[in-house]
């Protein structure tokens, strides 16, 4: 789900006999607008937690990505994007923001606006220089990498950001005053894999740094990542942790655009599968969405926290299923109204619900 001046736009895929369709709804002041196809396959890579999206750019043009194979390895695939100038109505023809040619992993795509007279940026992980494995993840290491087109659609750079960082967990990106920040799992020596903030200034990006210096040691990729929001030079994120065999979700607050960040805030009370999303809001605050886990339930819900570390007893939007199966569900912030959306398997079957709340005027 992202937000632009239109609105919050809500993307999702439906599977039908083999064949993946990317789909996309706008909301109005009367609700979800009639759904859209941006893009349809055969030979996608379709999974829980790296989704395709579609976001609306500053000049009213369209950006979709998904994933498409590119070769018989489980984890060969790459990011493939098209734009629309006609509102969805017609697509361009498919390109790749990597131009390396391997058969590999190219995915966990966060598409966003680049900032001033710019069009398209995104950040990935690039399994460029990893190995093919036979069904996993393959020796070597994974990279984030960042590119970015103009409004004419050429593109104008293709980067590292950091040249080894956690196999899949999603990443996430937003842009301060300053210039866009990244947000993703780092995977140091000693396979610590804590939060790291990379940072876009005069076209060139920073030395990643922790968030939090946590030394979480894990033995392989939890698929949690984490989750960035920014107004002005303020920013927030949240992430999910499990060290000591404690699964925790954490909110830290910055006021110089991500250089530096207070006092983790704890999240959840008991326990959490994590899955995290946050937004900033006008005062300063945060709202912040995690999936509460109690007694194997599993809810979505949502805090309102401080950077003094005050927090608001949680808020639970939904029931839902305590694994894999329930997705990632989202959070935006549109004008006075914060939309949320999730996975339904209730009736065995899977369905996307939303709901929303409108906040006080001192908060939007």
């Amino acid at each position: 789900m992202s937000v632009s001046q239109k609105g919050a736009l809500l993307s999702w895929v439906e599977q039908v006999e083999g064949r993946a369709t990317l789909k996309f709804s706008e909301r109005t002041a009367t609700g979800w607008a009639p759904a859209q196809a941006a893009a349809s396959g055969t030979d996608w890579f379709v999974n829980w937690a790296d989704v395709p999206s579609v976001i609306r750019l500053a000049d009213g043009s369209l950006a979709a990505h998904w994933l498409q194979k590119s070769g018989a390895e489980t984890y060969a695939y790459d990011v493939r994007l098209s734009y629309s100038k006609d509102a969805g109505k017609t697509w361009s023809p498919s390109f790749t923001p990597h131009h390396d040619g391997t058969k590999t992993e190219h995915g966990f795509a966060s598409l966003f606006q680049m900032p001033g007279a710019g069009g398209l940026g995104l950040v990935w992980l690039d399994g460029r220089n990893m190995k093919p494995g036979h069904g996993e993840h393959g020796e070597g290491d994974m990279s984030l990498r960042f590119a970015s087109y103009g409004r004419d659609w050429k593109q104008a750079a293709e980067a590292a950001v950091d040249l080894k960082v956690c196999e899949c967990c999603p990443t996430s990106i937003a842009v301060t005053a300053d210039g866009p920040v990244a947000v993703y799992r780092d995977r140091a020596d000693g396979e610590i894999r804590d939060i790291h903030i990379a940072r876009l200034t005069d076209g060139k990006w920073s030395a990643p740094a922790a968030v939090a210096k946590e030394d979480w040691k894990f033995p392989a990729c939890p698929v949690n990542g984490p989750s960035i929001s920014a107004r002005g030079r303020n920013v927030a994120v949240a992430w999910f942790q499990a060290k000591d065999g404690q699964p925790k979700a954490f909110v830290a607050f910055s006021s110089d655009a991500g250089r530096s960040f207070g006092k983790p805030i704890r999240l959840d009370a008991e326990g959490t599968l994590g899955r995290v999303d946050v937004e900033l809001l006008a005062d300063g605050s945060a709202a912040a969405a995690y999936i509460d886990l109690n007694a194997n339930r599993a809810e979505l819900r949502v805090r309102h926290l401080t950077p003094s570390g005050a927090a608001s007893a949680p808020v639970t939007i939904a029931n839902l299923a305590n694994n894999r199966s329930s997705g990632y569900p989202r959070m935006a912030l549109a004008g006075d109204e914060l939309v949320f959306a999730w996975v339904d398997r209730a009736t065995g079957g899977s369905a996307i619900r939303t709901a929303s709340a409108r906040l006080p005027a001192a908060a939007r």
